[in-house]
C-alpha cells in the first residue's frame, strides 16, 4: 500500500510531500511535490521509478515559479542515459530581480559523465538518499566500509545535471554516513531506509 511521507524543510522556509509505492525488494516508485523559498520562490513536482535492484530508470521533474518554469526527465538504458529539458520564461531574470546570481541550463551536455550512475539526487530533497541507502543494503546494517558511487545530481531550480560524486556508509542501525566533496553528515533513518532526520535540511513528519 503506497504511503505518504512529509518531510519539513530546516534550511529554509519549505517542505516535501511524496507518495511512496514500495516494492518486493529495494526497489520503489515515488512522486512527490518541494515548496521552497530559497533561491527564489518555487514549487517542484518529481515522478520517480527504480527497478527490482532500486537503481534509478527514470526521474521526470518540473519546476516553476514567477513567469517561468523548467522541465528535465531523465532514462537510464542498457546504451546509458538519455536527457531530455524544457523551459519556458526566463528563469535568470527572476534570479537577477531577487538579487541572485544566474544560473545554469537544464540537462547536461556530455551525458556520458553520467556513465556509472545508477541513483539519482535531487537538490533539497531527503527522499533521495533513500536510492542508494536501499540499493546498497545499508539501513539496518552494522558498521560497514566506505561505498563510493556516481550519482545524477539534478540541481533545484536550474535542473541542471551533474555528476556528483556521494559516499556512503553503514554506522550501525538507524545511522548511515553520507559525504559530498567537503560535507559531511550522519542521517537518521529508518529499518527501510527512508531519512527521518538529515541534518541541517529536513526532518520526517
Amino acid at each position: 500500500m503506497p504511503r505518504s511521507l512529509f518531510w519539513s524543510r530546516t534550511d529554509t522556509a519549505g517542505a516535501e510531500h511524496a507518495v511512496l509505492d514500495d516494492g518486493a525488494g529495494p526497489g520503489f516508485a515515488a512522486h512527490g511535490t518541494q515548496l521552497a523559498v530559497d533561491p527564489i520562490p518555487y514549487t517542484c513536482r518529481y515522478r520517480l521509478a527504480t527497478d527490482a535492484d532500486g537503481g534509478t530508470t527514470s526521474l521526470a521533474v518540473e519546476v516553476e515559479g514567477a513567469g517561468w518554469s523548467r522541465t528535465v526527465r531523465l532514462e537510464r538504458g542498457a546504451d546509458g542515459w538519455r536527457v531530455k529539458t524544457g523551459e519556458q520564461g526566463d528563469l535568470d531574470a527572476a534570479l537577477r530581480a531577487a538579487g541572485r546570481p544566474p544560473t545554469g541550463l537544464p540537462g547536461i551536455e556530455d551525458t556520458d559523465r553520467l556513465h556509472d550512475a545508477l541513483d539519482v539526487d535531487l537538490d533539497g530533497s531527503a527522499l533521495f538518499n533513500t536510492l542508494p541507502i536501499r540499493r546498497l543494503g545499508l539501513a539496518g546494517a552494522a558498521s560497514s566500509t566506505a561505498h563510493r558511487i556516481t550519482v545524477a545530481w539534478v540541481l533545484v531550480p536550474s535542473l541542471e545535471v551533474v555528476a556528483g560524486e556521494q559516499v556512503y556508509t553503514a554506522l550501525g542501525p538507524g545511522r548511515v554516513g553520507f559525504a559530498s566533496d567537503t560535507f559531511r553528515a550522519e542521517l537518521t533513518v529508518d529499518d527501510t531506509g527512508l531519512v527521518r532526520h538529515y541534518p541541517g535540511l529536513a526532518d520526517l513528519s
